[in-house]
């Protein structure tokens, strides 16, 4: 079956944005391995955990990652050769060539060896035949305190689409062309049109493709999820997604009283690590460092205010000139005893963002 998904992504790269989409290294804020690391251990990563996995990388994420990580190794692993070709030359277009591309399947033991400190694996293992072996397999290559992004499609996200998918698979429709024809002919406010719509996709061929003809796509409900991620050794640290509470298990609560009630629940974006220590905070002895990401944003040149996307589920403070000044202090690691009572409070909703590393 990981060969029909293969082919699924040889005819139709994913995802398939224009050569120049460019990004701003602030918008990849949530990608640093040293802030992820730094977060959920209190310390900078060592030097055998300097490396990040892109588990099933698409045509795209290779690009903004090596943005967010100038001078650390990534490796993008895909099924797909098309993928690959086009990852690259995205990447290579924008001036980023130290990324290693390569072929395979996550689920070979042979791809991708060694450990990682970061491992991002965005809307991969619900594709798999077994995602428990997928999750395990991802597991296997986090070094200790490595961090694994994870997206899995939420039932209350896809319900409807996943109905449309398999319905289209049963009448034997494969190819975009008779989608499309057939969406063409359906009514206004037909199940087809409404699954388009909800899966956010209507855009283009391979969006389309990729919601509603791809081979295989497993939905999960919170607790589902759960139970998975408790068959591994793996600790929930954050969920990332629209409005995430940021303790996990009050999170769980409220998802799961959001699907008890038929409310909208977003695909589910849950930060996992390996062993993690814990931050440490606005500890005595730690040290503060602005997220690498940002320095150049939020420089003396800047006049604009700069608004960063959420990427933590939370919403970003938008920084002006007052806060980009606050913030440049951090330029090199400032001592926490160096602090005013009030830089305390201030510094607070930067490191809640992500904008300020505490580690020790």
């Amino acid at each position: 079956m990981n060969d029909q998904v293969r082919l699924h992504y040889e005819t139709w790269v994913y995802p398939r944005y224009p050569l120049a989409a460019s990004v701003r290294r602030s918008d990849t804020y949530a990608l640093s391995l040293d802030a992820l690391y730094a977060r959920f251990n209190g310390t900078l990563p060592p030097a055998a955990a300097r490396r990040i996995l892109l588990a099933g990388c698409g045509s795209f994420s290779p690009y903004p990652t090596a943005v967010a990580n100038p001078g650390v190794p990534v490796t993008a692993l895909d099924l797909s050769a098309a993928n690959l070709r086009r990852a690259r030359l995205h990447a290579w277009m924008h001036g980023r060539f130290g990324i290693s591309f390569e072929q395979g399947d996550l689920m070979d033991p042979a791809a991708a060896q060694g450990e990682y400190g970061f491992i991002d694996s965005f809307g991969v293992i619900h594709h798999l035949a077994d995602p428990l072996a997928g999750l395990r397999a991802l597991e296997r290559r986090l070094a200790p305190g490595g961090i694994l992004r994870l997206m899995v499609y939420s039932r209350g996200a896809r319900r409807v689409v996943e109905s449309a998918r398999r319905a289209l698979r049963f009448a034997g429709v494969r190819d975009v062309a008779r989608l499309k024809d057939l969406l063409r002919r359906s009514p206004p406010g037909s199940r087809l049109s409404h699954a388009v719509e909800a899966s956010g996709e209507g855009g283009g061929d391979a969006g389309l493709a990729d919601a509603l003809l791809h081979p295989r796509a497993r939905i999960f409900s919170i607790d589902e999820l759960m139970a998975m991620v408790g068959e591994t050794g793996l600790v929930p640290l954050r969920f990332a997604h629209s409005r995430a509470l940021a303790e996990p298990g009050a999170e769980v609560v409220r998802l799961r009283g959001l699907e008890q009630a038929g409310e909208p629940v977003p695909n589910f974006v849950l930060y996992l690590g390996r062993e993690p220590r814990g931050g440490c905070g606005l500890a005595p002895d730690a040290l503060l460092m602005l997220n690498p990401a940002l320095r150049h944003d939020v420089g003396v040149l800047r006049l604009a205010p700069l608004a960063v996307p959420p990427r933590l589920g939370l919403k970003n403070p938008v920084l002006g000139f007052a806060d980009r000044r606050f913030l440049r202090r951090f330029s090199t690691p400032l001592p926490v005893s160096a602090l005013t009572p009030t830089d305390r409070e201030r510094v607070g909703p930067f490191l809640d963002a992500l904008f300020v590393i505490p580690f020790r």
